[in-house]
């Protein structure tokens, strides 16, 4: 039965989890990679070259980016005073310029790979080495400040690359690359790196933003070729299949003809949808809405849209086009040719958009959250799934006789689609609720609305209320009495929710256990018999009870000292309110024993969220000088210091740090797997227990 309750809810986890992605996944640590030469010009005369790498859809600013904007990159010369001169600035290849409205000047930058030429006359012509540092911003979505340093070693005309400044102030002419201090505590820290299980690499190794980034986009192909054979079986597209091929076979001289003309006509399916998703991704652009997860404004505005379309789909209304639109369309369809046909494709898009509208505009929704180009990518996948019927049933037109008959069933499957909007809109508003901590959809109250809507939903099935355009029915049929017992059995495993069940097959979909009026189920002060809580008066400053009664902190400085007070490792969470993969995580993994005791006994815990809307007094504001942009409010005061101190802004992010905040381990993003990620934890405290 498990299969079958998956089965009902995977378009609704599926489509939160876009909107989670850009919080989720987006790593990207090293969006670039630098190299040197060296060309001689005269005994005194060199000429350093710099080759710099970028990542697709990163940019790095240029030198001469104007005042008052981005971060320019700059060039430093160590112990250059008496030894060498250099000029002012580097020589740069081709630099694009953009105006930029939140600094209000024309930026000018680099994408994918960039030049600088520097010319450096020696004074002193002994002078075999010269060391060079690299200041700049990798902005995406987010700005990351790098810094990389370049040794120039004249004598053997060759250049080496570091990332990290001890071993560049180390280095030597003759190779010496590492502090031996520096060399033994990174043995120290690594010496137990065997021992963890390659199920943890390999989980590790799956976060990254390349690979997460594929799956995020194949993942949002399937569902919308899926919604697009959802959209087949609605009342305004089925009946066309039979008519539309049945037109073009017969209006063909030839069955070769027909079919190459309903193989076009499926064609342009795809480019007008197509095109409808590039039409998106270039008015709100590439990476401007992957953030959309944590943002109060458009969560509202999609939770309304998605209650209009559920009232569309249950039948209050119809959304359509001006019918204008269809009969000019319709009349250049009778122009034959391919221009006909590419009309004819037009006027099905137009005439079917009071039941393709609500699926598409979901869609649409969901995939612009996520950002780039994940508005195409799920155009095509729904396009494909309209066109491709068309096609094979060109090509065989006797498959049309194992057609259903068109009918009641058709509305139905509307009407299944309705209640699936309205409740996925829920989660929307409960996003929204979570960022402001408003408290107006709690666990108790949005469970108890998934309860009455997949109860309502049942009672439907099982053909005990009908809608407005619902035809008699006398009997139900096999497959829908199978849907209806799956939500019939989806909906009794909702409800012990209630009673503070744990709810893990929809994990991250309902607001966290802690966010609702009886943390530990209606009617219980304390769930499963464990000790009473502490009074909150006793917990250390800026300390709460967290997941599964984890003591938390959420101010980074409180924790540390919390930590060292009590020699422990500290665990720091950056979290989000409205994260969903956070909530997996916290209802997934942290609840498993071998983690949760770790989690309670042997590190202490820092949750710092990036999305809580509270106002940080007027004398702790300030201008990042990560990304440039003005940090006004708890959120933005963590967000910012995960961008500077680990580069990157995504959650859910864990990082393990010693008494000095040095990290002990790799940090990992989301990592669902148990057992890995105990063994990330287990790894990062012995080894701070064995330094």
């Amino acid at each position: 039965m498990k299969v079958y309750l998956k089965l009902l809810i995977a378009f609704l986890i599926t489509s939160a989890s876009y909107a989670q992605f850009g919080m989720g996944q987006n790593q990207q640590l090293k969006p670039t990679k630098w190299e040197g030469k060296i060309n001689k010009l005269s005994d005194t005369s060199y000429e350093l070259i710099y080759e710099l790498s970028i990542e697709p859809d990163w940019h790095v600013y240029s030198q001469f980016t104007p005042e008052g904007g981005p971060i320019p990159l700059a060039f430093d010369y160590v112990d250059k005073e008496g030894k060498y001169e250099v000029e002012e600035f580097a020589k740069e290849s081709e630099t694009k310029t953009q105006f930029n409205e939140t600094f209000g000047v024309d930026e000018m930058y680099f994408e994918n790979q960039a030049t600088f030429k520097q010319k450096v006359t020696l004074i002193n012509p002994d002078i075999q080495v010269i060391k060079a540092q690299i200041f700049y911003q990798s902005c995406i979505d987010v700005c990351i400040n790098e810094e990389y340093y370049m040794v120039f070693d004249l004598k053997n005309n060759k250049a080496q690359v570091f990332s990290n400044y001890d071993e560049f102030e180390a280095y030597q002419a003759n190779g010496a690359t590492k502090k031996p201090e520096t060399q033994k505590k990174e043995e120290q820290l690594n010496a137990d790196d065997d021992e963890v299980p390659q199920a943890l690499l390999d989980a590790q190794a799956s976060v990254s933003n390349e690979d997460g980034s594929k799956k995020g986009l194949f993942s949002i192909f399937w569902i919308a070729f899926l919604s697009g054979f959802v959209a087949l079986l609605t009342p305004c597209v089925f009946p066309m299949i039979p008519m539309t091929v049945g037109f073009f076979t017969k209006q063909s001289k030839t069955k070769a003809k027909g079919v190459s003309n309903a193989l076009l006509y499926g064609f342009f399916i795809v480019v007008i949808y197509v095109l409808l998703g590039s039409l998106v991704t270039g008015i709100f652009g590439a990476d401007a809405l992957n953030a959309l997860s944590t943002n109060v404004t458009f969560n509202i505005v999609f939770f309304v849209i998605l209650i209009i379309f559920a009232a569309s789909f249950l039948g209050a209304f119809e959304i359509m086009l001006p019918n204008s639109w269809a009969n000019k369309v319709d009349s250049q369809a009778n122009k034959g040719g391919i221009i006909g046909i590419f009309f004819m494709a037009l006027a099905l898009a137009i005439v079917s958009f009071s039941c393709t509208g609500p699926i598409v505009g979901t869609l649409l929704v969901e995939a612009a959250s996520k950002g780039g180009i994940a508005p195409i990518v799920g155009m095509l996948g729904f396009s494909l799934a309209i066109a491709i019927p068309f096609a094979l049933f060109a090509m065989f037109p006797g498959w049309m006789n194992t057609l259903p008959k068109s009918g009641g069933w058709l509305n139905s499957v509307k009407v299944v689609l309705g209640f699936l909007e309205l409740a996925l809109a829920l989660k929307f508003l409960s996003n929204a609720d979570l960022v402001l901590e408003a408290h107006w959809l709690e666990r108790e109250v949005f469970l108890a609305l998934w309860i009455a809507i997949f109860g309502t939903l049942t009672l439907y099935l099982f053909g005990k209320i009908s809608l407005p355009h619902d035809s008699p029915l006398k009997h139900i049929s096999v497959g829908r009495l199978g849907l209806g017992l799956v939500t019939l059995s989806f909906t009794i495993y909702l409800i012990p929710g209630l009673w503070g069940a744990p709810l893990k097959m929809i994990s991250g979909f309902p607001p966290p256990m802690n966010y609702s009026e009886s943390p530990y189920g209606v009617g219980n002060t304390k769930g499963g018999g464990t000790a009473t809580a502490t009074n909150k008066s006793d917990f250390p400053e800026h300390a709460e009870l967290g997941p599964h009664d984890i003591l938390a902190f959420t101010d980074y400085d409180a924790g540390v000292a919390y930590a060292k007070e009590n020699n422990l490792p500290i665990l720091l969470d950056f979290t989000g309110k409205a994260c969903i993969n956070c909530r997996k995580m916290e209802e997934r993994v942290w609840s498993e024993p071998q983690v949760l005791n770790k989690l309670k006994n042997d590190v202490v815990l820092i949750s710092l969220y990036v999305d809580i809307k509270e106002q940080l007094p007027k004398e702790e504001q300030y201008t990042s000088e990560t990304t440039g942009k003005r940090v006004r409010t708890i959120g933005n005061k963590w967000s910012d210091f995960q961008i500077k101190h680990y580069g990157i802004n995504a959650q859910p992010y864990y990082v393990l740090l010693n008494h000095q905040e040095v990290e002990l381990n790799k940090p990992v993003g989301y990592l669902p797997d148990v057992e890995a990620y105990s063994a990330w934890l287990k790894d990062g405290i012995t080894k701070f227990k064995n330094q």
